[in-house]
C-alpha cells in the first residue's frame, strides 16, 4: 500500500514523543496530520482516538498513529470505530506483524514504555510493511 497520509494523535504523555515521531516523518516526506495534542499539559486520551478514528472513516491509504502512556487506552479507544484496525506495537516484530497478518491501520505506542529509537523503528515498519492477505484477509474479515 502507499501511504498518501498518516494522521497522528497522542495525549499530555505521548505528546513528546508524537512530535518526534512528526519530524522522523516529515524528514522522510510523508504527509503528516497533527491532530494534536499541542502540549504536555493533561488532556484525556480517548479524545484524540476518537478524532483520529473518525478521521481515517472512507479514506483508503493512509495510517494513524496514537501515542500515550501505555498506548493501551488509545488502542482500545480507536477499536471501537469501525473499520480501525488498531495495533498495540511495542516492538519492530509485533509491528510488522500486526500489518502483514492483521492489515492494521492505526498503531499504538506507549511512550513511558518504548524507548524513543525503538518506537521510530516501529513507526518505520509500520508505513513501509504491507497487508499479506491470502488466507489472513478471511480472518481480518471476521473482525
Amino acid at each position: 500500500m502507499k501511504v498518501k497520509r498518516v494522521i497522528l494523535a497522542s495525549d499530555h504523555a505521548g505528546f513528546n514523543l508524537k512530535e518526534r515521531i512528526k519530524k522522523f516523518l516529515i524528514k522522510k516526506r510523508k504527509k503528516v496530520l497533527d491532530l494534536g495534542t499541542k502540549s504536555s499539559e493533561s488532556v484525556d486520551y480517548p479524545d484524540y482516538a476518537h478524532s483520529l478514528s473518525k478521521k481515517m472513516k472512507n479514506q483508503n491509504n493512509q495510517l494513524g498513529i496514537l501515542v500515550c502512556g501505555s498506548g493501551i487506552g488509545m488502542d482500545m479507544t480507536a477499536n471501537k470505530h469501525k473499520n480501525i484496525r488498531a495495533a498495540l506495537c511495542y516492538d519492530i516484530k509485533s509491528t510488522k506483524l500486526s500489518r502483514r497478518h492483521n492489515n492494521a491501520n492505526v498503531m499504538a505506542i506507549g511512550a513511558r514504555l518504548t524507548k524513543r529509537n525503538v518506537a521510530l523503528k516501529c513507526v518505520s515498519a509500520f508505513i513501509k510493511t504491507d497487508f499479506d492477505g491470502g488466507r489472513h484477509q478471511r480472518r481480518v474479515k471476521k473482525i
